[in-house]
C-alpha cells in the first residue's frame, strides 16, 4: 500500500456519487441495535452470510459525507429470501450504483474487506 493511500484512503471514498462506507444494523430490543460497519456492500453481505444473520433481522444503510439513506435490503436477498453472493450482488446493484460496476469490476475494488462490529 502505497503512504499516499494509507494518508487519504481509497480513491473511490471521495466519489460523491456512491457511499463513503455501509452500515447493517440488527435489532436486539426496542431501538437498540448491534451495527457493523463495511466500505463495501459485498464485504457486509459476506460477514452477515458467515455470521447466520438473516436477511429479515438487517436494516441497512448508505452513509455519504452529510447524510445516511436507508438502503432496500431487497437489493442483497433472493427471491427465496437468501442473501446474494458477491456476483450476484454487482448484478443487483448495476443500476443503483449506475456507472460505478463495470464487466470486469467496481469503483469499490479499492476499498478494505474488512468488517467492523461487536
Amino acid at each position: 500500500m502505497s503512504l499516499l493511500k494509507e494518508i487519504i484512503g481509497p480513491k473511490s471514498k471521495y466519489e460523491k456519487d456512491i457511499p463513503y462506507t455501509y452500515e447493517a444494523r440488527i435489532k436486539i430490543i426496542d431501538d437498540e441495535y448491534n451495527s457493523f460497519l463495511g466500505d463495501t456492500i459485498c464485504a457486509l453481505v459476506e460477514h452477515l452470510t458467515k455470521n447466520k444473520i438473516k436477511p429479515e433481522e438487517v436494516e441497512f444503510y448508505e452513509i455519504f459525507k452529510d447524510e445516511e439513506k436507508k438502503l432496500d435490503t431487497r437489493y442483497c436477498i433472493s427471491d427465496n429470501g437468501q442473501w446474494l453472493s458477491r456476483k450476484e450482488l454487482c448484478v443487483a446493484f448495476k443500476e443503483h450504483y449506475a456507472g460505478h460496476i463495470h464487466e470486469n469490476g467496481c469503483t469499490f475494488e479499492d476499498r478494505e474487506k474488512d468488517i467492523t462490529g461487536p
